[in-house]
Formats: C-alpha cells, sequence, structure tokens
C-alpha cells in the first residue's frame, strides 16, 4: 500500500533530463551528446542491441588479449571503423592506441575528432586493461 508521500514524488526517467531548481530544463550540449555517444558505440558489442546488429566496436573483445602491437592494430581498426561508420556528427581526425606506461596490461586510448557541425576539435580518452 502506498503512502501520500509516496504519491507525492515526481516520477522520472535517468535518461531524461529534469528542471533544474530555476525550473529550466537543461539537455546536453552537442559535445556532452558527441562523447557519450563514442562512449557507448566504442562500449557495446555487435549483436548486442536488436535491430542494429552491426553497432559497435565491441573493445570487451580485447580484455584477454595479451598486449602487443597486433592486436593495439586490431582496436585501432575497430576505433576508426565504427566510428566512420555509426557516428555521422564527427569528422575522425585520428586514433591513437598506444600502451600504457603505468600498467603494461592495458592500452591508452585517444580519439581524437572534429565537430562536424562547429569544426571544434575533440578528444576522447579511454584506457582498456587487457589481460594476456
Amino acid at each position: 500500500m502506498s503512502t501520500d508521500s509516496q504519491l507525492k514524488r515526481p516520477i522520472g526517467w535517468p535518461l531524461l533530463a529534469g528542471p533544474d531548481a530555476s525550473g529550466q530544463w537543461r539537455w546536453p550540449g552537442l559535445e556532452r551528446s558527441v562523447s557519450d555517444g563514442l562512449r557507448a558505440l566504442l562500449s557495446t558489442r555487435p549483436r548486442e542491441l536488436m535491430m542494429h546488429a552491426d553497432y559497435g566496436a565491441g573493445l570487451q573483445d580485447f580484455l584477454h588479449e595479451p598486449n602487443t602491437l597486433a592486436v593495439r592494430a586490431r582496436i585501432l581498426e575497430r576505433i576508426q571503423t565504427a566510428v566512420a561508420r555509426y557516428e555521422q556528427r564527427v569528422q575522425l581526425d585520428r586514433v591513437e592506441v598506444s600502451e600504457d606506461e603505468r600498467d603494461g596490461a592495458a592500452v591508452r586510448i585517444e580519439v581524437h575528432y572534429r565537430l562536424r557541425r562547429t569544426g571544434e576539435p575533440q578528444r576522447l580518452a579511454l584506457a582498456l586493461s587487457l589481460g594476456g
């Protein structure tokens, strides 16, 4: 049975913006939207989304691979292919996949891109731990 306080609470969705303290709706800007979209693209495995079987770079597939030049080249190729195919809001400048200096089993990924709408350069940096 619900109480009066439960009935008065607003219903919200975690993915939808809500009004701030002044009652204004705040939506993410283009930079944040693209950055979030790239993170989702890189962390989604192909065949993970229904109706979008090819979507995603599937970087998790590399978690148990050794940190070798060949594996880093495959990671780079996956990222370039996925971004070119699914993120039309960006112009990809370069992708760097390098061994993490502090952790030999990890790679550092940097995606350098420009927003097509504004031409502003942006950078997304990620770390991926490999297990091999």
